[in-house]
């Protein structure tokens, strides 16, 4: 430094002390420089005073000289000391050369300037809270420095500081957020845990709100509970704590809506249990305010719920977050958003304003179902998903299938296959919950609604040749054509049918393992009539005659003998529900022993229209009647004298069908019925081979029903025949 250029009002020996490398003789020119400020001030000099805080800064404190640089430190400190309460009109140009000097190398300066800064701050005290950002920003930098001298100081200086803003009204909260929310994403553990320990003391501070910014710092502070430092972390849960006493306070006034997202991105397994309880917590006091983000909060939710017993308590935290959602979805999230009202009121509403608003408050909250949708349908799809987590998706498909089933039934195609998929888990609770489900689909009535228009249920109803009386229509008093036991399904039903036999004939270990299972589940689920009834539809056109025969199996234990009064009300249910198709109806008989009224079937099957399609299906009868399902039938074929109408019936199916390879078959296996004169037997024997008659069937009656539903599809037939002879007549002409 040029010691002969004019530095006044500052004296040679004073510029002569700064600049010494003995700290002893800096400290001789600070208290000279004292004086002399004070001088100023006694003559209200602020000019000079001006002058000589230039000097110091500009020619020493942010000189390239070490020493020179240590001085000026000195002398800022000895002229704030000296202008006392009045070093606050002069702070400015004070603090920025001292904190300049903190990103100095030389560590001792860095202490120097602490030191400097720390004296500045004790005389000024409230007034250099306007400069608090910069303060804070420079002293953010020293809590992380390597050197622990430089520590120290700045520690003594953050106390101070601390204490300044505690004692006084008038910090500037809003100023300051911004730069917290910057320092925050420090990755220093030093530098987090100067973080942590300003916002604790700015969280007791009782005139300062912090909490109304805690969306702006939620996620720095998540972030710093994921700190390897378990002091760290300590420190972190306290101020998470704090933050969460005074939701609980003040919930009204929280902004839930801001921070919901933040608490499902973070799956940190330290910081996960935190998370869930804020969740928890949120959901419960924010209630329907969080329906938005509940496909965000599923997404951080369902994982947690297959966690072991190591993380047990994470677990029960996400299970009461899951609990508490779904209790937050109700029928209301199921009517479609009105139109807006009209701008010109009328009397009666201005009258109702009051309820009018607490009404669009509570519908204002929208539920984010699509957003749902997605995140159970991608659970159900990973094959990695966790049984309990499943099991927590398909309640939730189902909660959602029972409040809003008309917006859910929007998705049902495309959660369909997964859901046929799931029946083959290995989990029976899974699969339970998934035939619970895939009930409630068959049989909402918002599915018949969504279904009824669609080109694959129109098919689905064709291939299955379901009467019109049997769509998703309760049988009424009249419905004298319908069986009386039917219940509403909708369209979706007999598609679920079709998928759930075609998904047994692919994976036959399923249909060996869970078949009957699956099967008895239904019955408890539907209706036994409805299941047994759309198997027969769908089988009488598999050509899989092995499989059919498998299935058949299943239906003829529940119909074996017709001994019991439940047994013949069944037989009678799908009587009525069968006898739609001829052929169905005569299969049905021979499954029940039923020989008799099955020739009497086979003789009106003359007054019927024969057609390739019904030909068709006499075909496949007589190869089912070959396979392991009717061996008891074979077999009975040797007792003529107790079963001629079982002789009868099939020799009447034998003259329906045309020279073919069935007709082959069948009369072959005719050819080997023995005379009945070589198996005659004594009538004591006759009696006791007897089969008991089926109790309460009114056979007069079914047959009466037969003549009836063949009569309509009569009707039918010739109402398609005349509308096919006119295709372009329309009506009115």
């Amino acid at each position: 430094m040029n010691t002969e250029k004019d530095f006044s009002p500052l004296t040679p020996n004073i510029v002569r002390a700064l600049n010494d490398k003995l700290y002893e003789k800096r400290k001789v020119a600070a208290l000279e420089i004292e004086k002399l400020v004070r001088e100023f001030v006694a003559q209200n000099n602020s000019t000079q005073i001006k002058h000589v805080i230039q000097i110091l800064a500009t020619e020493f404190a942010l000189s390239q000289h070490p020493h020179s640089r240590k001085g000026g430190l000195i002398g800022l400190a000895a002229c704030s000391i000296a202008l006392g309460k009045d070093s606050g009109l002069y702070l400015k140009e004070l603090i920025e050369p001292v904190l300049a000097c903190f990103n100095d190398s030389d560590s001792r300066l860095r202490y120097y300037a602490c030191e400097a800064l720390y004296n500045i701050v004790k005389v000024a005290r409230g007034a250099v809270l306007p400069h608090f950002n910069v303060l804070f920003d420079g002293l953010s930098k020293l809590a992380a420095d390597p050197d622990p001298n430089v520590k120290s100081g700045s520690e003594l200086l953050d106390r101070l500081l601390k204490d300044i803003v505690t004692e006084s009204n008038k910090f500037d909260l809003v100023a300051f957020v911004p730069l917290l929310r910057e320092r925050i994403y420090s990755n220093n553990q030093y530098a987090r845990q100067f973080i942590i320990s300003w916002i604790l003391v700015l969280e007791s501070v009782p005139d300062i709100n912090l909490l109304e910014y805690l969306p702006e710092i939620l996620d720095g502070l998540f972030q710093i509970l994921g700190d390897s430092s378990k002091e760290i972390r300590k420190m972190c849960e306290v101020v998470l704590g704090e933050f969460l006493k005074e939701i609980k306070k003040s919930s009204p006034n929280v902004k839930f809506a801001e921070m919901a997202n933040i608490l499902v991105i973070h799956s940190n397994d330290l910081i996960q249990l935190t998370a869930m309880s804020w969740m928890r917590e949120f959901i419960q006091l924010a209630g329907r305010v969080m329906l938005p983000y509940s496909s965000g909060i599923l997404t951080a939710v369902l994982p947690c719920l297959s966690y072991d017993n190591h993380k047990k308590n994470t677990k029960e935290a996400a299970s009461a977050c899951n609990h508490s959602l779904m209790k937050l979805v109700t029928p209301e999230d199921d009517v479609e958003e009105a139109m807006p009202p009209s701008s010109v009121p009328d009397d009666s509403s201005c009258k109702s304003r009051e309820v009018q608003d607490g009404d669009a408050e509570r519908t204002s909250v929208t539920l984010d179902l699509d957003g749902i949708v997605q995140v159970l349908d991608r659970h159900l799809h990973d094959p990695g998903t966790g049984m309990m987590t499943r099991i927590a998706v398909l309640k939730w498909l189902y909660h959602l299938y029972i409040k809003t089933p008309r917006k859910i039934f929007r998705h049902t195609d495309s959660l369909f296959p997964v859901l046929m998929k799931t029946l083959s888990d290995e989990s029976d609770e899974v699969i339970l919950k998934d035939l619970e489900l895939l009930a409630e689909i068959a049989s909402s009535p918002a599915g018949q609604t969504e279904a009824s228009e669609s080109s694959e249920t129109t098919d689905i109803k064709s291939e299955l040749q379901v009467p019109g009386s049997a769509k998703a229509v309760k049988p009424g008093p009249k419905s004298g054509d319908c069986s009386p036991s039917t219940p509403s399904m909708n369209s979706y039903f007999y598609k679920f049918m079709i998928k759930l036999l075609r998904r047994f004939s692919m994976e036959r270990k399923l249909l060996d393992m869970r078949g009957a299972f699956i099967i008895r589940q239904l019955c408890l689920l539907l209706n036994a009539e409805n299941i047994f009834h759309s198997m027969a539809d769908i089988l009488l056109k598999e050509e899989d005659l092995k499989f059919a025969s498998t299935m058949l199996f299943q239906l003829r234990n529940q119909l074996k003998d017709l001994r019991t009064q439940e047994s013949c009300a069944l037989f009678c249910c799908l009587y009525r529900s069968w006898c739609h198709n001829p052929v169905a109806t005569v299969s049905l008989c021979f499954l029940t022993q039923n020989y008799k009224h099955a020739y009497d079937l086979i003789q009106k099957f003359g007054d019927l229209e024969v057609t390739v399609d019904f030909l068709i299906e006499v075909d496949k009868l007589v190869q089912l009647i070959e396979c392991p399902i009717f061996t008891y039938l074979r077999l009975q074929l040797l007792d003529v004298e107790n079963n001629p109408y079982l002789i009868k019936a099939l020799y009447g199916l034998l003259m329906l069908l045309p020279q073919s390879q069935a007709f082959q078959l069948l009369s072959h296996r005719l050819h080997c019925v023995p005379n009945p004169e070589l198996m005659r037997t004594s009538p004591q024997t006759a009696l006791r081979s007897r089969r008991p008659t089926p109790v309460d069937i009114d056979y007069g009656e079914l047959l009466q029903h037969f003549d009836r539903v063949q009569n309509k599809h009569l009707e039918i037939r010739n109402q398609r025949a005349g509308r096919s002879e006119y295709p372009d007549k329309k009506l009115g002409i």
